[in-house]
């Protein structure tokens, strides 16, 4: 089996440094928005933070302005 490299498009869950590439928002700022312990769109492996692609992006979708 060879090690496969996805793209950010097909990956389900992206780093801060992904994410922030993928939807042209800032690290920082997707950083402030995910730090709530009941946020619905990160997923928390010991201390590394990692972006729910699709519910993270039918928030952004839904929402005004950031």
């Amino acid at each position: 089996m060879k090690n496969k490299t996805l793209s950010i498009s097909e990956k389900s869950l992206l780093t801060l440094e992904e994410a922030a590439a993928y939807f042209n928002i800032g690290i920082n700022r997707i950083r402030t928005m995910t730090n709530g312990d009941d946020c619905p769109y990160v997923l928390w492996i010991g201390s590394k933070r990692l972006i729910k692609r699709k519910p993270f992006e039918e928030y952004l979708y839904s929402s005004f302005s950031l």
